[in-house]
């Protein structure tokens, strides 16, 4: 279940967080989260302990790195990557999104944890399922990963030219019921829904994935949008993270 957290002013999954995992999705009340120090202030603000975090430069691709803490930075970048793996303690991984889809990933049973950011390129290119792939190869098992989709931009607001839609349509042709919607002359993709039959078709259980039911554009009060500013310089972005203490 996704529930609001009206102290920390953030998002959670109640299948991730618990003694020894952290994670959640911010509101732009903790202000835009293309400033590290948005981020970081968020933590030491809630004094909560952290070794390093983690932000990517997010190219939207289906780059995945596995990290491993090689410097004693408190603040590391990973470079043209769209999802990062960690078994380590005490390290925040984190993406950043304005309508794109953010997912947070945890094995509990085995330790290991991600976090990943996908719009349509990384979507269409099964993003969700290459980060699947990725944590079973760091000892990760599928039948205990569980998945929280974050705050995207939802299928009423979402609309997409013919090329895109054609796109998609190539690789999910058994999905275009689902994800792909027409009214008033527009084809409009749910691309949360996308991500959740990714999920489900590379094994995650139902049981397993939450999902987040707003919409980024719609709800100005709580989310920065991409598309509502009309893609001007100066929109926001919503971090999305995940640590383990254990």
């Amino acid at each position: 279940m996704i529930t609001y957290d009206s102290n920390l002013k953030i998002f959670y999954s109640s299948l991730i967080n618990d003694e020894g995992y952290f994670s959640g999705f911010s509101t732009r009340e903790l202000q835009d989260g293309r400033k590290i120090e948005n981020i970081l202030n968020f933590f030491h603000s809630n004094g909560i302990n952290f070794k390093k975090l983690v932000f990517l430069e997010q190219i939207h691709s289906t780059n995945i790195s596995i990290y491993s803490s090689k410097t004693s930075d408190n603040v590391e970048k990973i470079v043209e990557t769209d999802g990062v793996i960690t078994s380590e303690k005490n390290i925040i991984l984190t993406a950043r999104t304005g309508d794109c889809c953010p997912l947070v990933f945890v094995d509990k049973n085995n330790g290991v944890i991600g976090v990943s950011h996908q719009g349509w390129r990384g979507s269409v290119k099964r993003m969700a399922q290459k980060m699947v792939g990725k944590m079973i190869g760091c000892g990760a098992k599928e039948e205990s990963i569980k998945v929280a989709i974050g705050p995207t931009i939802g299928e009423c607001c979402y609309d997409i030219d013919e090329d895109r839609y054609y796109e998609f349509l190539e690789e999910f042709d058994g999905y275009s019921k689902k994800i792909f919607h027409h009214r008033g002359g527009k084809i409009h993709l749910n691309l949360t829904l996308l991500n959740y039959l990714l999920l489900l078709e590379s094994g995650i259980s139902k049981k397993n994935i939450d999902y987040f039911p707003f919409c980024t554009k719609c709800d100005k009060a709580r989310f920065f949008s991409f598309r509502r500013t009309n893609k001007k310089e100066n929109f926001g972005e919503m971090f999305s993270f995940v640590i383990k203490s254990v």
